[in-house]
């Protein structure tokens, strides 16, 4: 007997959460997605001219205007043309970010390479590096502008960014859809606030619109020489959060997010920075080159204050878009095998890609924390931003090249006329950001290398633990058929003994047989796979065989971005005439106990980090949502 459910459709993208409406999932779009990028203005320009200006250079209006020119055309390149226009389309059924362009150039390639995992493994623990990191800068950055309201603030600048991130983070598992319907109307006044100050100050020096003559920045970076270069590093700050903003697709969709950047967020940062090169221009004074974004408004409490308010608030929600995509990047790493189980929340009925992991949230907060304490200033923690996200943009760009090419099904000299100018791009940015290391870019490395060994310790471990278990196993037909001559007492009931080789018998079925001498009249042997897709329509793909009278073959494909529901998905096997009751049905798990052997199968010090992670694992009756009143785990010990 044989069974499929449908395969999943090919919708798009901006299908997805239709019931929440367009306008409400694009506002939702402002408030997550933009939130980084939208807090840009209040220390990239800053920094970029700092760097522009070091070892004694001018400042000259040439200076400024290549500066504002490199911001504008990296937001038009980077932003718009590479992610908003063309990354948005190279989804997995509705699914962005690096994990997923890795799924997806497995895909088509038919084989799960080590090139691509080790990219695919990059991408992400960097993009973890950023989600640290775009906290501490961004809040930091905020609130150091309630020194200019009073220098007594200065003292408690980190104590109030410690207490608003802590309340930042607090509030997560409250879930994406109402942190992003409370942030949207904000970001919305953010913007436009920040639009209107730029195009105010634009008639103290009109001279800046010549910015939008590329030629600019290329003079800029010509005549600069090495310190055009570090000029650039400081610039690519304006762009760090469109990666978060590829990411978090799955939670918004791509036509929301595209009129997002193209109505509202674009043209407000455009002219904010056009507004701060004009100021410079007119009044380079040190108070202003110290803080050009806030120097735009009236210096009077009356302006100043609320400034300042609203831009503390809009940096707190500029951590949103990463913590939502480290959510994401992790419920698809633990599905392709990179990380253990997790518990993983739904924080939504319409839009299956919003989550909430209390484990990465715990994690991320943390390390943000330590990021404060340590740095205690924006201007420090500048030195540590870039380089994770310019490594992540640089891995991107060489996979969506696969994607071009063999899933879109492009020449190879097309895909790779496309991708070659931003991974060129990419590639100048990362060097520009290299040599930021030793003033702090070494955090996001070490953060982002502690990830990858994470990863990878688990995927071999787990792989040689599977392995070495799979030399114990027995055929499963060896078993049926000892079993169907009723050499064993049968009992009333369902069992369903879970295993990750359908032809081979479970460990947990052996054990019972040694054990307790008896076995239900029912069973089944049931395979929980991970496809390449995201989604699997109607909540898991069943496919049944009949080994014999009493045996049953039963496999459920989830996709990777889903969390596995094994008894909505056993629910299907009714309508294919497999009955069962629930409450008459035991599920038997195989725990494996792992013990150190005299003979490492891998480093002691990795054998020792993976007996860790898996120790402290999720439990896989929770992660598979199995009713634990039904669940008998049966222990066996690997030495490892």
């Amino acid at each position: 007997m044989g069974l499929m459910t449908a395969a999943s459709s090919g919708e798009d993208s901006s299908d997805q959460g239709h019931s929440a409406g367009f306008w409400a999932l694009t506002l939702g779009s402002i408030g997550v997605v933009y939130g980084d990028i939208g807090t840009s203005p209040l220390y990239a320009f800053r920094e970029a001219l700092h760097a522009a200006t070091s070892g004694g250079a001018n400042m000259s209006q040439e200076a400024v205007l290549g500066v504002v020119s490199l911001i504008l055309w990296a937001l038009i390149v980077i932003v718009t043309l590479k992610y908003v226009l063309l990354l948005l389309r190279a989804d997995n059924k509705g699914e962005g970010g690096t994990l997923t362009l890795m799924a997806l150039a497995q895909r088509a390639l038919g084989r799960s390479g080590t090139t691509l995992l080790i990219l695919g493994t990059i991408g992400a623990a960097m993009f973890y590096g950023d989600a640290i990191l775009t906290p501490a800068v961004s809040v930091l950055s905020a609130v150091e502008g309630m020194t200019l309201v009073t220098p007594a603030f200065e003292q408690f600048v980190v104590l109030i960014t410690v207490v608003i991130i802590v309340g930042l983070f607090l509030v997560q598992s409250h879930g994406t859809a109402r942190v992003g319907a409370f942030f949207g109307p904000i970001m919305v006044v953010w913007f436009l606030v920040m639009g209107l100050a730029g195009l105010w100050h634009i008639k103290d020096a009109p001279v800046v619109l010549a910015a939008f003559n590329p030629w600019h920045a290329v003079a800029f970076m010509l005549s600069h020489g090495h310190i055009g270069f570090v000029a650039l590093g400081a610039v690519f700050l304006a762009v760090t959060g469109a990666e978060a903003l590829y990411a978090d697709l799955g939670h918004f969709g791509r036509k929301p997010i595209q009129m997002a950047w193209m109505v509202l967020v674009l043209p407000s940062l455009a002219l904010n920075y056009l507004g701060q090169g004009a100021l410079v221009l007119k009044s380079p004074t040190p108070e202003v080159l110290d803080n050009p974004f806030y120097m735009m408004v009236p210096q009077n409490p009356l302006f100043l204050v609320p400034m300042v308010v609203l831009a503390t608030v809009a940096t707190i929600i500029a951590s949103q878009a990463v913590i939502t995509g480290a959510y994401s990047l992790t419920r698809q790493a633990i599905q392709l095998g990179l990380l253990p189980r997790m518990k993983v929340l739904h924080t939504s009925e319409h839009q299956s890609g919003q989550i909430y992991i209390a484990q990465v949230n715990t994690i991320l907060l943390i390390g943000v924390l330590i990021l404060v304490l340590v740095f205690e200033s924006s201007s420090r923690l500048a030195s540590a931003y870039g380089i994770a996200v310019t490594t992540t943009m640089v891995v991107t760009a060489m996979m969506a090249f696969l994607v071009i090419w063999k899933v879109w099904r492009w020449s190879m000299l097309a895909a790779g006329l496309i991708i070659a100018p931003f991974l060129l791009i990419d590639l100048v940015f990362l060097s520009a950001n290299l040599l930021k290391v030793f003033e702090g870019g070494w955090v996001p490395l070490m953060i982002a290398g502690a990830l990858m060994v994470v990863m990878i310790t688990w995927r071999v471990g787990t792989r040689l633990v599977l392995d070495k278990t799979r030399r114990t196993e027995v055929p499963l037909m060896t078993i049926v058929k000892s079993i169907e001559k009723g050499s064993v007492t049968r009992v009333p009931g369902t069992a369903i003994f879970l295993t990750s080789d359908p032809d081979y018998t479970p460990t947990a079925l052996l054990h019972s047989l040694k054990h307790y001498k008896a076995l239900h009249e029912k069973v089944a042997i049931l395979t929980i796979q991970t496809t390449d897709e995201p989604t699997v329509v109607g909540g898991g793909r069943i496919s049944m065989e009949e080994v014999s009278a009493t045996f049953t073959k039963m496999r459920v494909q989830f996709g990777y971005m889903e969390s596995p529901n094994v008894p909505k998905a056993l629910a299907l096997c009714r309508k294919a005439g497999w009955s069962f009751d629930i409450m008459d049905t035991s599920f038997f798990l195989s725990r494996r106990h792992l013990r150190a052997g005299s003979k490492p199968m891998i480093w002691r010090w990795q054998r020792r980090l993976y007996m860790i992670l898996a120790r402290n694992a999720d439990d896989a009756s929770d992660y598979f949502s199995i009713p634990s009143n039904r669940v008998v785990e049966i222990g066996t010990q690997v030495l490892m």
